[in-house]
């Protein structure tokens, strides 16, 4: 089986949002170009990872070539996802690349597959999701403003969802939250 790629060079819209409540949301990577629309599912942990390296990122392509870091100036996406999000794969790992020649961020996130459970050794502590050649792989061009412009959504994004718990750091769910750290006898209530 081939590979199927989806690319996106200058996409008119690259964002990462959610479906659902804090607590059950899914995470989502969304490129449209003109009708075209691609949709995929990946964790909270990737979002904001991908976020913090496309800055650092960023932050060292600029002192590499002596000059000031951009801003994404009137570019914030406050939009939801746009419809349908019909979900192409769930992401695994994560590239990401500065093409200097066209002053271009290239993202690439490659699907998650799973493998043949009788290929694995019953010893082997691999797990059954790896990368497979053969995988699908999301590919996005975008310029360093815009890629500002995501990392600045993603993180707002991420923060967006439920309070984490100062003791144990866990989130606290509307209704309240356990404390591993009090022994589970205390029950601190989202303010």
């Amino acid at each position: 089986m081939a590979r199927v790629v989806h690319s996106y060079d200058d996409p008119d819209r690259f964002v990462a949002g959610t479906v659902g409540e804090p607590g059950a949301r899914t995470f989502f990577l969304q490129a449209r170009a003109g009708a075209r629309l691609t949709s995929v599912a990946c964790e909270k942990e990737q979002v904001m990872a991908l976020a913090e390296r496309l800055d650092v990122m960023l932050d060292e392509v600029a002192r590499r070539f002596d000059r000031e870091p951009s801003t994404p100036v009137g570019m914030d996406d406050t939009d939801p996802l746009e419809q349908p999000i019909e979900e192409e794969f769930r992401a695994g790992t994560m590239t990401l690349a500065w093409e200097a020649d066209a002053e271009k961020v290239v993202i690439e996130v490659f699907a998650v597959v799973a493998a043949d459970p009788a290929e694995l050794e019953e010893t082997d502590p691999v797990t059954a999701a790896m990368e497979s050649d053969d995988a699908e792989v999301f590919i996005v061009r975008i310029s360093e403003e815009q890629a500002r412009a995501f990392a600045r959504r993603a993180v707002a994004l991420v923060a967006s969802g439920r309070p984490s718990c100062p003791f144990c750091g866990r989130p606290i769910d509307p209704e309240g939250h356990i404390c591993p750290r009090a022994n589970g006898y205390r029950r601190h209530v989202r303010e």
